[in-house]
């Protein structure tokens, strides 16, 4: 029976199109199932969308569609691109299904009927894009922690879970389980600025918005989104909380893999393992906190007109260019980055030159010499030792790298292969060897090598470029190999026959075409830049009802308005308040002249004590609205024409 590996990435929020930087994560799971069934696992992978919360409520409202329309445009789209980039997922869950919405309504009320969940309010400083809320001291130069955005007060009923009930023993589970939060650093991050600090109960419903899984015995809230998108990775597979659950949760829980981006580390490693805790079921055996995919030297945005998709990348360099890059190029620990510039080096390095043309003139030198045909003559020289011990080492050393998740070097072993052959062909010169009739068996020979050695390299590579893999193999008349058979060089059958036209698996970019290219794809996103606006100033101190009630707001019309003699601002305006009228004076000369107002109705603060301006008597406040520096002003006025004298409240 097959060892089963069960692996997830994390649920991306469906709010918007996925970048490059987003969709590297379902590259990375893919090549790791991949990898794995290749290994002989019983692979199940997981994959899907997370699509309730305030942001796409909010989102659905100004697009003028419900909630789910919304979630169903935006969710077809990252199908697509999963699909596009050749996610190979078992199961692609959507927090609106049936079985997941139901489950999730089971596994709150278990939660709150053994204790773990309570009923509170919640206080605090709330991200909207983040969807968490945050203490004070937890903001970073006043922002978000997370995510760099703005924060806002926020006050609502709540349930809770009582997280600190749980702590030690996750730290005990930590501490004695080395593999369960990679890297390394990650582990240190949780530790040090949320465990050992200590935890606070965490908020687990919402009342300000609707949006989301209704408590099933409390309807005016709904779970809130990290509870219920984390406890995806068990009810897509068949999890019952109080009941018969499936064969499926049976056989593959706990996952063997959570892969996830680092910003969302803490969720993974603190609140996911609690859950489980409280539901008595084992925890994931590794959580990975993969690094960021930056553009150049920053994050993606729209707002900089910096975003890659991965439709558009392989539209251009094709889907395994784009897979090879950002499985290559991105680091286990730190941060990667991507421009046009280092992508196109990158290919026309390793995928035109190294693997490309290698393929290409050892298929062509093949059909040249031999009408296609391929020997293994036997007749071998010491240099041949070097490139068949790099071949067949080479499994191992992916395999090492692969259980590791330090998927870079896994590719680079490969790569390994593909270099060597180049300096073999270096070495041997076959278009020498084919001058001389007596050299024709070693010139076989060499060729055989060569042809051995990239069969070998292909199967390696069917993981990470699945399709060129299928090419390569194609090409040189060689079928898929188990991964036991790698380790033994001289499997290619003799006599047997290479493609009779070489295909080009990757032709050599222009860079300059390239970048028009590029020009034209960011061009189209750019925006018109918006005037950047001057910060607000704060908020007042609160006042109660009853402070705000001795304010007497009263509609006035404007009878007449000149200006006050000896002063550069203020304006004399008569106004009637229907059944009386009086004089008040403003400081409105920079934006209004007197002619304007005369007949205007406006809002008057009737009930301020009187006071004494360059002379005037001025009985009373107009009220206006201006910008932060005092550049524009207007005067507050009902949105249709009302007696004057009426009541604002």
């Amino acid at each position: 029976m097959r060892q089963k590996y069960y692996i997830t990435t994390a649920i991306p929020y469906a709010s918007g199109k996925p970048h490059i930087g987003n969709t590297y994560e379902a590259i990375l799971a893919d090549s790791i199932a991949r990898w794995k069934r290749y290994e002989g696992y019983d692979v199940y992978f997981q994959t899907g969308t997370d699509e309730h919360g305030q942001k796409i409520e909010t989102k659905a409202k100004n697009a003028g569609v419900t909630p789910k329309e919304y979630a169903d445009g935006v969710v077809g789209e990252i199908r697509r691109l999963w699909d596009l980039v050749g996610t190979s997922y078992d199961r692609f869950i959507r927090t609106t299904d049936d079985d997941h919405v139901q489950a999730v309504q089971k596994i709150f009320k278990y939660l709150y009927d053994k204790g773990d969940i309570y009923k509170g309010a919640y206080e605090g400083l709330y991200c909207v894009e983040c969807e968490s809320f945050f203490t004070p001291s937890q903001l970073v130069n006043g922002k978000c922690p997370d995510c760099g955005r703005d924060v806002q007060p926020a006050r609502e009923e709540a349930y809770f879970f009582k997280m600190s009930k749980y702590a030690d023993r996750l730290i005990d589970y930590i501490n004695t389980h080395p593999d369960f939060i990679k890297p390394v650093s990650r582990k240190n991050e949780m530790m040090n600025n949320f465990l050992l600090p200590g935890l606070r109960d965490l908020c687990v419903s919402r009342t300000s918005f609707s949006w989301g899984i209704p408590v099933d015995f409390d309807p005016k809230h709904v779970v809130y989104v990290w509870l219920d998108a984390l406890v995806n990775y068990i009810t897509g597979i068949g999890y019952n909380c109080g009941g018969e659950s499936s064969e499926l949760f049976k056989k593959l829980w706990p996952a063997d893999l959570h892969v996830i981006g680092k910003d969302i580390i803490r969720f993974h490693t603190i609140y996911w393992p609690i859950f489980l805790m409280a539901l008595d079921l084992p925890l994931p055996k590794t959580v990975f906190g993969h690094p960021w995919l930056l553009q150049g030297d920053g994050k993606m945005s729209k707002s900089k007109g910096n975003v890659m998709y991965a439709d558009d990348l392989a539209d251009l360099f094709g889907v395994d260019a784009v897979r090879y890059y950002v499985l290559h190029d991105m680091p286990f620990d730190n941060d990667g980055t991507i421009t046009w510039d280092t992508l196109i080096e990158r290919l026309n390095a390793d995928l035109a030159n190294t693997l490309g043309n290698l393929v290409n003139r050892t298929v062509a030198m093949s059909n040249k010499y031999f009408g296609g045909t391929v020997r293994d003559t036997g007749v071998a020289e010491p240099v041949d030792a070097e490139l068949k011990a790099v071949a067949v080492g080479a499994r191992d050393c992916v395999k090492k790298a692969m259980d590791e998740l330090v998927i870079s070097d896994a590719l680079e072993e490969i790569f390994n292969i593909f270099r060597r052959c180049n300096k073999y062909i270096d070495e041997t010169a076959p278009w020498v060897l084919a001058k001389d009739p007596e050299k024709a068996d070693r010139l076989a020979e060499v060729l055989y090598n060569l042809i051995e050695s990239i069969s070998i390299g292909a199967n390696l590579l069917r993981a990470f470029l699945p399709a060129t893999a299928e090419r390569i193999l194609k090409e040189i008349g060689a079928e898929p190999r188990n991964i036991e058979s790698l380790e033994h060089f001289g499997l290619y059958p003799s006599e047997n026959k290479v493609a009779e036209k070489p295909e080009i698996l990757f032709a050599r970019l222009d860079p300059k075409v390239v970048m028009e290219q590029a020009e034209a794809l960011m061009a189209k996103q750019k925006k018109p830049a918006e005037p950047e606006q001057p910060a607000l100033p704060p908020i007042k101190d609160e006042i109660t009802y009853d402070e705000f009630g001795k304010l007497d707001l009263r509609l006035a019309k404007v009878v007449a308005c000149e200006e006050v003699k000896r002063s550069k601002k203020l304006l004399k305006l008569t106004v009637s308040l229907g059944n009386e009228e009086r004089t008040v004076v403003s400081g409105i000369k920079n934006w209004y002249k007197p002619e304007d107002l005369v007949g205007k109705t406006v809002v008057l603060v009737a009930n301020l004590k009187p006071v004494t301006l360059c002379g005037v008597e001025s009985h009373g406040m107009i009220l206006a609205a201006s910008d932060p520096e005092d550049k524009e002003l207007a005067f507050l006025s009902p949105v249709k024409d009302l007696p004057a004298g009426w009541v604002v409240r």
